[in-house]
């Protein structure tokens, strides 16, 4: 869907035509939300927008800042969790959004409607002064700031969940439990995935190397560029959270495993002199010339037994001393 406003100090004014919306006096901006390709090659044609470049919005490359001669070209992410009914069980979706800075001119592309390109056209179209009055420079800021907060809302919910696993990991053994940590550390490095490259091609307007930004608008793009740097902070951390957690449930996993060996451990040690007694025991040899007086003993059977039972009730006693049992 296309939709056109040239922006001015009076207020916004709609076109249907993306030709006259482009010669009009005032600052354009053009939004291509969820278009079809006939859509997001007619406004391609009509503000010089190269086919790869439209290409590279449409198979969502990683993130970049590209420079022409009459524009320049941003290609972002706009990312937020997709899935199941549980956030363990959810993934990072990421869409692209091509960012087109012109000479009075602004052209956003997008194959799905993005609620941070949305809300910024919802804030020109209420005819916000302090937004019309700056140019296409500053709304370029405005929708990339708007994409870039969306990274602080998905970190909150990834930071909700670490929160969640850290309350389980101790004493947990549960495969779920490890299921949850690996759906997280998986989320954190998609994230981290998109972060990277756009906080070096950001770093292009930070430094001031576009000319269609000017001087008065460079310190709102440093601004984003000390955000997003601010988010792969918030990921390294993040990430190492999650390593911590793990390593806490595979140590509590081994302790688990430790307790249990112990226990049959000692299990097997009070059984192994039982097993010994009832093995010389059952060698019957009573007709033998070295023939076991006590079998024809009156008390033979009773006094083993309670022999057997001195010696469990001894082990168990001396386990316990120890610390074992």
């Amino acid at each position: 869907m296309i939709q056109t406003h040239v922006l001015t100090a009076n207020g916004v004014e709609p076109h249907e035509d993306v030709v006259e919306a482009k010669a009009a006096s005032g600052t354009t901006w053009v939004r291509v939300s969820d278009g079809t390709p006939e859509e997001m090659q007619s406004v391609c044609d009509t503000f010089g927008i190269h086919d790869l470049e439209l290409e590279d919005v449409r198979t969502g490359v990683r993130p970049k800042v590209e420079e022409f001669d009459d524009h320049v070209f941003v290609l972002l992410k706009s990312a937020r969790l997709r899935g199941g009914d549980t956030t363990f069980e959810e993934e990072i979706s990421d869409h692209p959004v091509g960012v087109f800075l012109g000479d009075g001119w602004l052209v956003t592309l997008s194959t799905t409607t993005l609620s941070s390109v949305e809300s910024v056209w919802a804030a020109a179209t209420r005819e916000e002064k302090r937004l019309l009055s700056r140019g296409a420079d500053f709304l370029a800021y405005r929708v990339v700031e708007a994409v870039v907060d969306e990274y602080f809302a998905l970190l909150d919910e990834v930071e909700t969940d670490i929160e969640h696993v850290e309350d389980q990991v101790v004493g947990a053994t549960g495969i779920d439990t490890l299921a949850d940590i690996n759906s997280i550390r998986r989320e954190l490095l998609a994230i981290r995935r998109l972060l990277w490259p756009t906080r070096d091609a950001l770093s292009t307007f930070a430094r001031g190397d576009v000319d269609l930004v000017s001087d008065e608008q460079e310190k709102y793009f440093r601004d984003v560029q000390d955000d997003v740097v601010q988010l792969v902070e918030l990921v390294e951390t993040y990430r190492d959270l999650v390593g911590g957690t793990r390593d806490i449930y595979l140590n509590s996993l081994s302790m688990s495993t430790n307790e249990v060996m112990k226990r049959l451990t000692v299990v097997a040690t009070i059984i192994l002199p039982l097993t010994f007694v009832v093995g010389v025991y059952g060698m019957n040899f009573s007709d033998s010339p070295y023939n076991m007086p006590e079998l024809a003993w009156t008390y033979a059977y009773p006094a083993v037994m309670l022999g057997i039972l001195g010696v469990t009730i001894v082990l168990i006693g001396y386990f316990r001393r120890e610390g074992w049992l």
